[in-house]
């Protein structure tokens, strides 16, 4: 079993930034993926930005150039630089994880853009 813990939620302004963090603990193999998917009120979650433990990144279109992905492996963590953030982007953001054909969540961290 694996556990996800999100932190770095909160409400900012058009224009700010945030960092959210991803701590992973439990039976981790090496070779996974971890990312951030972020759900919006009476819409569908959606893919924000993942990272391989090779390195390899990808972007939704609509952050691209704004945010920034990055992983330790060490400590089985992965955070998301937020930037010039925009109201659109409000929603709860969840950590994902997925190794050998099983994928485990995180509870969700609120993050509110103000206009």
């Amino acid at each position: 079993q694996v556990q996800l813990v999100e932190s770095g939620g909160g409400l900012v302004q058009a224009g700010e930034s945030l960092t959210l963090s991803c701590a992973a603990s439990g039976n981790i193999f090496t070779i996974n993926v971890m990312g951030w998917y972020r759900q919006a009120p009476g819409k569908q979650r959606e893919l924000v930005a993942t990272a391989a433990f090779g390195g390899r990144t990808n972007y939704a279109d609509s952050v691209k150039g704004r945010f920034t992905i990055s992983r330790d492996n060490a400590k089985n963590a992965v955070a998301l630089q937020m930037n010039s953030l925009r109201p659109e982007d409000t929603g709860v953001y969840y950590c994902k994880l997925t190794q050998i054909g099983d994928t485990y969540w995180g509870h969700g961290t609120q993050v509110t853009v103000s206009s």
